[in-house]
Order: structure tokens, then C-alpha cells, then sequence
């Protein structure tokens, strides 16, 4: 029995589809990866600056805890949006052959087959909720970073 090339098509898509959104997905997380990044960068650049001045008041001292504080957190940020990254990527991996051996099975219907393309695209569907329960984490981490960065501008004066 074959199948037509309609009903082809239309099974290769849901796969097809879940890679598109998982292009989405990875598009931002590389994004906050970048600005995470760069946030390390800057905070790094102000710490050497910190460092290179011949003596540190108070106000300094405390700033530079600040910044190693921060940059611990945005440490354990950038490997959540890694994860979140590798996950994604994986679960495009997953679509991607479960769309390959949909296509495989274009003259020939097992049940084997049948099993592997739904394992494959449900293990898809499991990588990508792990990297959303990474991006979630790696959120939450965020607004606590931007809290310690705020704790130091409104800190009362003595």
C-alpha cells in the first residue's frame, strides 16, 4: 500500500513545523547569550578599572562586591542559556529525522517505523520543554541579578 504524496507531506509537516519553532526559540536564546555575554564583558572592564586606581574607598569597595556578586550570577545565567541552547538544538535533531523517516516510509507502512517516528518526535518534544525549563530558570536568574545591581543604587545613606 502506498501513501499519497498528500498525506506525505502533510505527516512531514508537524516536524517541519516544530524545527521552525525551535528556530525561534534558539533565535533568542542567542540573543541573551550575546548580551550576557557582554554584560560579563562590561562588568569585568569596570572591575580593572576599579583595580587600577592607586587607592579604593568604601563606595569602590563595595561597588567591586558588587560586580564579583553579579558576575557569579551571570556565570550560572550563561550556562543556563546554554543548556537552553543545546537543548533546543537537540530537539531539532529529533525533528529533524523523525521528518526523515517519515519520508522513508513513503512506499512501506510497519509498525516499527510507525513506533520510531513517534518516539523520535515525542523525544523532540521532551528536549525542547527542557530548554524551556531552562529559559525559565535562566529568567528567574535574571531579575535577580537585576535586583542586586538595583540593591546598590538605592542603598540608604548613612
Amino acid at each position: 500500500m502506498t501513501i499519497p504524496i498528500v498525506q506525505l507531506i502533510q505527516g512531514m509537516l508537524a516536524p517541519g513545523l516544530m524545527i521552525s519553532a525551535c528556530g525561534l526559540l534558539l533565535l533568542g536564546m542567542n540573543n541573551k547569550y550575546s548580551l550576557v555575554v557582554n554584560r560579563i564583558r562590561l562588568l569585568n572592564e569596570e572591575k580593572r578599572k576599579i583595580f587600577h586606581q592607586e587607592s579604593i574607598d568604601e563606595a569602590e569597595s563595595s561597588r567591586l562586591s558588587n560586580i564579583e556578586l553579579q558576575i557569579s550570577h551571570l556565570i550560572e545565567r550563561i550556562s543556563l542559556v546554554r543548556n537552553a541552547v543545546f537543548s533546543y538544538s537537540i530537539g531539532v535533531a529529533l525533528f529533524i529525522v523523525s521528518s526523515v523517516l517519515i519520508g522513508v516510509t513513503i512506499n512501506k507502512t510497519t509498525p516499527a517505523f510507525d513506533w520510531l517516528i513517534v518516539a523520535f518526535f515525542y523525544a523532540g518534544m521532551f528536549a525542547v520543554f527542557v530548554g524551556i525549563i531552562f529559559a525559565a530558570i535562566e529568567v528567574w536568574k535574571g531579575y535577580r541579578i537585576v535586583k542586586i545591581e538595583i540593591s546598590e543604587v538605592f542603598k540608604p545613606v548613612e
